[in-house]
């Protein structure tokens, strides 16, 4: 199974400089992650401030994600990931020489520069990818993708904490930097034919007649909307659980080892850290082999794509109602190896079916509305998991049968959609797109 990886990272040299800037600027934001909350924590010691730094970080990915889109089918893609990582690097330089409460507003806005600056890389790698792959070989570059970024969460999680706690936050910054000119290294070693623009005698419109000729697109193919849809309704489900099992390892099943050595009782484990090191493990497991199996097994059409969308969503459904009977840690492990076969899946069978369908002049625009959606969705799941908590006393357990009910609700959504739209063609007439660049 991992040779379907090894063989594309071998014989494919523009997707292998791209996958390794995405490996170590995945790395990188980790680090960035947690010296950025052990900064604003030791400045100002509010809840309320952290609470600002989640919220600079996300609402520039979805108020910039239009705007991104149109940048993207505009202008060579390769350059647009190179600057947007130079640029990047450089608003981390600022953020290490803030050092007083002072300046915590600053450290807010270049965090929203760095993230809007992410806003336009992010659509332009997934657009770029199906320049750079061939179709054969789009759900084993995304499930690539997938798994990195799972296997990169834990890994660089646990690297940027030691890093901020034995070398300080300043050392985890400029690591972070480290990791963005190696990106844009990476990146200028992809061949620039395979990058390029495609539509240069094409007339623009400007970018806000830009933004509404991307939408009108969508509008128009409505079958490839709801396939951008995908991984935004699946997110609406598991952007809680992601949050809910940090808690869950701290308070339910934190995993610490006794033992003696040389007359000494010793002890590993700190609360739920090698619990939760346990759920990221099994998440890259499950994000990693679910496509391929799922890809082995139906296929690699256009139809088994979409099959394999709604199954993914049956197993993550299944994988959830497992998770809300607290049964023990082994039970809780086990569904979520389902769960994360099943997200890991749709995320990566619906992003190759758009790379697949969607024409290069309205591709980056396309993932863009995406990305902006499923960030939207991602931050309403994470808001009612909360508010559950909070405003109604709900454990744990209780939260996640609220979502594993909502995910039997939308795989039954998606089936009737998969069924009811089966003989349908994906790509619509030209004449019904509206598409103008």
């Amino acid at each position: 199974m991992l040779s379907k990886y090894t063989t594309l990272l071998r014989q494919n040299r523009d997707y292998r400089f791209l996958w390794i800037g995405y490996l170590v600027s995945q790395i990188g934001d980790w680090f960035n992650l947690i010296a950025s909350a052990s900064l604003i924590a030791r400045l100002t010691e509010s809840g309320t401030e952290l609470s600002l730094l989640f919220l600079a970080r996300f609402l520039p990915l979805f108020v910039m994600s239009p705007f991104a889109g149109v940048v993207s089918d505009r202008f060579d893609r390769r350059y647009v990931m190179i600057i947007s990582d130079i640029l990047r690097a450089l608003t981390v330089v600022g953020l290490m020489f803030i050092n007083d409460a002072s300046m915590v507003w600053l450290f807010y806005v270049l965090t929203a520069a760095q993230f809007s600056l992410t806003a336009l890389f992010l659509p332009a790698r997934s657009a770029a990818m199906s320049n750079i792959v061939e179709k054969d070989e789009l759900v084993t570059a995304n499930a690539l993708d997938s798994v990195t970024w799972s296997s990169t969460l834990a890994l660089g999680t646990l690297l940027g904490g030691l890093a901020t706690a034995f070398f300080g936050i300043t050392t985890a910054f400029i690591l972070d930097i480290f990791t963005f000119l190696i990106s844009a290294w990476a990146i200028s070693r992809i061949s620039v034919s395979a990058l390029a623009a495609k539509n240069e005698d094409q007339k623009h419109e400007g970018g806000f007649k830009e933004i509404a000729a991307g939408f009108s697109y969508l509008w128009g193919a409505k079958l490839i909307f709801a396939i951008a849809l995908v991984k935004a309704t699946g997110s609406l489900v598991y952007g809680a659980i992601n949050v809910l099992e940090i808690s869950i390892a701290e308070d339910v099943y934190p995993l610490v080892f006794s033992y003696n050595w040389q007359g000494v009782a010793q002890t590993v484990g700190d609360g739920g850290t090698l619990t939760l090191t346990l759920f990221y493990l099994v998440a890259g497991i499950g994000t990693g082999i679910g496509p391929i199996i799922l890809q082995n097994w139906l296929g690699e059409t256009e139809d088994a794509l979409r099959w394999g969308i709604f199954v993914s969503f049956i197993l993550m459904t299944i994988g959830l109602l497992g998770m809300a009977i607290d049964i023990g840690l082994t039970w809780f492990v086990v569904a979520s190896v389902f769960r994360t076969l099943g997200s890991g899946t749709l995320w990566v069978f619906s992003a190759a079916l758009l790379q697949t369908i969607v024409p290069n002049e309205v591709r980056g625009r396309v993932f863009a509305f995406e990305f902006a959606i499923l960030t939207l969705t991602q931050s309403i799941s994470i808001w009612i998991g909360g508010w559950f908590q909070d405003r109604l006393s709900w454990g744990l357990f209780q939260v996640i049968g609220f979502f594993a009910l909502l995910s039997v609700a939308i795989t039954i959504y998606w089936g009737w959609f998969y069924f009811a739209n089966k003989n349908r063609p994906l790509v619509p007439h030209a004449e019904n797109t509206n598409l103008q660049v």
